[in-house]
């Protein structure tokens, strides 16, 4: 893992993983919701198939995490992934409130062409 670079496109809406040749190589797809409160809202993490059970994914999740907390803001995680590990790291990922979560799936049900 040590030659991953992780990479936030805020306008993508994707946290990579690249790899020193500049393959990505694992990703976040995510969303930032506005109401009720600014969250990030992780949707999907896919991690290349040559490069699984290299922890990718849970760097992905912690730097996800860590880039909330510089902002001031939660993360609200439809992920199956995101999720789990969340369950798993409670230290590091605060539970979002029910009420985000909800709107989160709200706001993903009315952008279905998004994911």
């Amino acid at each position: 893992m040590s030659d991953i670079e992780i990479r936030d496109d805020r306008t993508a809406g994707r946290l990579e993983a690249v790899a020193g040749d500049g393959e990505v190589v694992g990703r976040i797809e995510y969303f930032v919701l506005e109401s009720p409160e600014r969250a990030i809202v992780p949707v999907h993490t896919v991690v290349e198939p040559a490069h699984e059970g290299k922890g990718i994914a849970g760097s992905l999740a912690r730097e996800l995490y860590a880039t909330a907390a510089r902002e001031g803001i939660v993360v609200a995680p439809l992920c199956p992934y995101v999720v789990t590990w969340a369950e798993r790291h409670p230290d590091q990922a605060p539970a979002a409130s029910p009420d985000l979560v909800r709107a989160a799936k709200q706001w993903l049900a009315a952008h279905p062409d998004r994911f």
